[in-house]
C-alpha cells in the first residue's frame, strides 16, 4: 500500500492535476490554526505537501483538533497516549476523525478519504475538510473556536421569516412580473384575429 510505484501516462497527468490544487498559503494558515486550537504540543510540520502529510498522517493531531471543538467530557474521538505506529491503527484513527467531523456537521462532499491523506493521493481534499471544519466552528460561535475568526468563512444560516395572515392575503392581490404585466405595450390599433389577408393583384 505505502510502497506504490510511480504513475505513468494518464495516471501521472491526473495525479499532477490533483497535486496542483494543493495550496501552500492555505497550508500555513491551517497549521497556525491547528497549533492555536490544539496547543503547542502538537509541534509544527516541515513546510510543503510532504511535511503536512507526515504531520497529520497518524490521525492523532486531527483527532485532537476535532476534540478541541467540543466541551470537556464529551470528546468524540479517543486519542491514544502513544501515537499508533501500525498502519491499520493510524488509518483507523483518521477514520474516527472523519466520523467525528461528519457528526460535527461537515458535509460528505467536503470530506477526504483516508487514503487521500495516508498515501498522499489528494492533500487538497484534506485541506478542504479542515477548512470546512474551521468554517463550521466559526459559524457555531459556541466559545470552543480559538484563533482568528477571519481565517474561515462563516457558513450561511437559515433566516426564517414569519408573515401574518393579513400580509399573506395582501400578497395574493399582487401580480408577479413573471406572469406578465398589464402596463406598457398594448394591442391598440392592431387588427383582430382571423381577418383575411389583403392581397391586391
Amino acid at each position: 500500500m505505502a510502497n506504490k510505484g510511480p504513475s505513468y501516462g494518464m495516471s501521472r497527468e491526473v495525479q499532477s492535476k490533483i497535486e496542483k490544487k494543493y495550496d501552500e498559503e492555505l497550508e500555513e494558515r491551517l497549521v497556525e490554526w491547528i497549533i492555536i486550537q490544539c496547543g503547542p504540543d502538537v509541534g509544527r510540520p516541515d513546510r510543503g505537501r510532504l511535511g503536512f502529510q507526515v504531520w497529520l498522517k497518524n490521525g492523532v493531531i486531527l483527532s485532537k483538533l476535532v476534540n478541541s471543538l467540543y466541551p470537556e467530557g464529551s470528546k468524540p474521538v479517543k486519542v491514544p497516549e502513544n501515537p499508533p505506529s501500525m498502519v491499520f491503527k493510524q488509518m483507523e484513527q483518521v477514520a474516527q476523525f472523519l466520523k467525528a467531523a461528519e457528526d460535527y456537521g461537515v458535509t460528505k462532499t467536503d470530506m477526504f478519504q483516508t487514503v487521500d491523506l495516508y498515501e498522499g493521493k489528494d492533500l487538497a481534499a484534506v485541506q478542504r475538510t479542515i477548512v470546512a471544519l474551521g468554517s463550521l466552528a466559526v459559524t457555531k460561535n459556541d466559545g470552543h473556536y480559538r484563533g482568528d475568526p477571519n481565517w474561515f468563512m462563516k457558513k450561511a444560516q437559515e433566516h426564517k421569516r414569519e408573515f401574518t395572515d393579513s400580509q399573506l392575503q395582501e400578497g395574493k392581490h399582487v401580480i408577479g412580473l413573471q406572469m406578465g404585466s398589464n402596463r406598457g405595450a398594448s394591442q391598440a390599433g392592431m387588427t383582430g384575429y382571423g381577418r383575411p389577408r389583403q392581397i391586391i393583384s
